[in-house]
């Protein structure tokens, strides 16, 4: 959910920032634009902005895709070793050019790009527009721009820290922000010169030989520098073409750990595929293995988890476990919950974080609180972890993204090690977790009633479960075929028993994300008690009808539909000629032990919101109005 790239150094600052911004598209927006501090001589382009004259920089914006803005720039850009870029996501006010980033303040003497929310930012708009600003937009961050304009009317120069009145005036600043940024300014009267601030919204600077970048994440650097450093809250930036310095906003000069950059810029490639998405549901079976890598003990017939930070007695001794996130990581935790229950006996709770953060539930001592997260940087999820951490619990973090806000403010975790996620709709992230759950649900029941004898069966059950995913992939072929039948349905229901209710949640919500048909999952037994007044013969039903303890009573929920002349869709194992007698199209899939089901039967779902997504001329990797990474409430 929004994006920030900037770059100092000596090298052209445009052609990072465009592909820069490229390489945030996942993040979700729907405008962007640019900054560049062309050298004294002026600028080397035709390129024209309203803002330009009096700020000295070339700004340019653009309502759209990054292609449009890269059409605005044009073939020759302005030539500048300094700028700064962003990705809007609309918060405040509509997505217009007026309120895409860059924003200028004062007379044009700062220039800067926000990801957050300001939440008093009108009474901030109030004082500075009693003391005679003007704004431009609707936006809160033009709030801030004009608040370090402000601030550098008061800050003294110093001819032996010519920088030190910038950072000065932007420590004031954020100092009286109430909310969340992740900041990047650049300054008319001191070239060279990028400072960047963080506060619940994250920033990376990427160490260079005589150029550093920031960004939002490290997606931007890959193939520009081989060393990053995440910023923490609080923290402040002061970037120039000789070197960086961070400080704590209150504390003054910190050390950081400068790490070794670990995406490859291949990563992020479609490799052949037409989209992000497909490469990422056929990457499944290597993202599980990975997630199961070094982590299996057969001596000890258990887990491995190295990062969770807890003696064996705190984990022996743990009594309850909370599982929070949101969206698909919510529904793996519902996954969570069967599998720890059934297999440790430790009694679970599923909550949605952006519950959670403003509840007050009842915690008691020897609980663990998991957060799920894809990016590690979603602000619900951040927020109920730090509520909780602060009352004293555990928090443990579930999470893809290594360094992650989530990853470092929890006090222990488990990464996924999927590889980058793209695609705004998330698919082998969501597996993965079910597998770490599944792994979760192992470990934890070795420590309790679990045998040796079945922790051994239910390895060998995990150690086959890439090979059924692989083997769910070839229905791929016929999931276009089902699509084709029914990519015109207004409303699709999803229903699942057991295991399999959480995949129902998961199905409706691909095709929801990607397609925008109204979908909805029910426990099967549920259609009876309001659902099934929505069947008649336009609404087709997908059944998730696998072997199992419920497979019977899932059969009955499908005749009462077929009863009243609603289409079946049924994805079940293969050669099941009870499901066939009863169901119009049949999905198959390799049977699997009961806990691991949903890791499998989600896979044909999958497919048919991408297939009929692509039916319905939508964009699959960028969904309208949907953002990867939501990094404000």
């Amino acid at each position: 959910m929004c994006g920030i790239v900037g770059y100092v150094g000596s090298d052209d600052a445009c052609d990072f920032l465009v592909e820069g911004l490229r390489r945030l598209e996942y993040r979700g927006y729907d405008s962007a634009g640019v900054a560049i501090q062309p050298p004294p001589s002026g600028s080397n382009s035709d390129s024209e902005s309203s803002d330009s004259e009096s700020s000295g920089f070339y700004v340019t914006r653009s309502v759209g895709r990054i292609a449009s803005l890269a059409g605005k720039i044009g073939d020759e850009p302005v030539r500048g070793a300094l700028g700064i870029g962003h990705t809007r996501w609309a918060t405040h006010g509509p997505a217009t050019e007026p309120n895409a980033h860059p924003h200028l303040g004062g007379d044009g003497e700062v220039v800067l790009v926000h990801n957050g929310v300001i939440e008093n930012f009108q009474v901030l708009k109030d004082e500075l527009i009693a003391k005679g600003y003007e704004f431009k937009s609707d936006t809160d961050s033009e709030v801030i721009a004009h608040l370090i304009a402000d601030a550098l009317k008061q800050a003294p120069e110093t001819a032996e820290q010519p920088n030190l009145r910038y950072l000065t005036a932007v420590q004031a600043s954020v100092a009286l922000l109430r909310g969340t940024y992740g900041l990047a300014i650049a300054f008319r009267d001191q070239p060279n010169l990028i400072i960047a601030a963080r506060f619940g919204s994250p920033l990376v600077i990427g160490v260079g030989r005589g150029e550093y970048f920031v960004s939002s994440d490290a997606s931007p650097l890959a193939g520009r520098t081989e060393r990053i450093v995440y910023m923490a809250d609080h923290q402040i930036a002061v970037l120039t073409p000789e070197g960086f310095s961070v400080i704590h906003r209150d504390q003054g000069k910190v050390r950081v750990d400068i790490r070794p950059l670990e995406v490859g810029s291949g990563e992020a490639s479609m490799d052949g595929y037409d989209h992000y998405m497909l490469k990422e549901i056929y990457e499944q079976p290597e993202s599980i293995r990975n997630a199961m890598r070094g982590r299996l003990d057969d001596q000890n017939a258990t887990a491995i988890f190295g990062g969770l930070n807890l003696t064996p007695q705190q984990l022996r001794s743990v009594e309850r476990i909370i599982l929070t996130g949101c969206g698909t990581s919510w529904h793996s935790a519902l996954v969570g919950e069967y599998l720890i229950e059934e297999l440790a006996r430790i009694p679970v709770n599923v909550e949605y974080a952006s519950e959670l953060r403003y509840r007050n539930p009842p915690i008691e001592n020897n609980t663990l609180v998991f957060g799920i997260t894809q990016s590690g940087e979603t602000a619900d999820t951040l927020a109920a972890l730090n509520e909780t951490k602060r009352k004293g619990h555990r928090t443990l973090a579930i999470c893809n993204v290594v360094a992650s806000s989530i990853a470092q403010a929890a006090d222990g975790g488990v990464y996924l090690h999927a590889g980058p996620e793209i695609g705004v709709a998330s698919t082998k992230a969501y597996t993965s977790q079910c597998c770490v759950l599944a792994m979760l649900g192992l470990f934890f029941g070795r420590m309790r009633h679990l045998s040796f004898e079945g922790g051994q069966r239910l390895i060998e059950e995990l150690r086959r479960l890439p090979n059924a995913v692989q083997q769910a992939l070839t229905c791929d072929e016929q999931v276009k075929e089902v699509a084709k039948k029914y990519a015109d349905a207004s409303t699709v229901l999803y229903l699942g028993r057991q295991y399999n209710f959480p995949t129902a949640l998961e199905g409706a919500l691909k095709l929801k994300e990607i397609s925008y048909i109204h979908a909805e999952g029910y426990p099967a037994a549920e259609m009876k008690h309001g659902p099934i007044a929505l069947v008649d013969d336009a609404t087709p039903s997908v059944f998730i009808v696998p072997q199992g303890s419920t497979y019977e009573k899932v059969l009955a929920n499908m005749e009462e539909v077929k009863a009243r002349g609603g289409p079946i869709i049924a994805v079940a194992s293969h050669d099941d000629a009870h499901v066939e007698a009863i169901a119009d199209d049949v999905i198959r899939v390799p049977q699997v032990q009961g806990f691991l089901q949903p890791i499998v039967t989600v896979v044909p779902l999958q497919l048919l919101s991408y297939h009929i997504a692509l039916l319905r001329g939508c964009d699959v990797d960028k969904p309208r109005n949907l953002a990867k990474s939501v990094t404000v409430e």
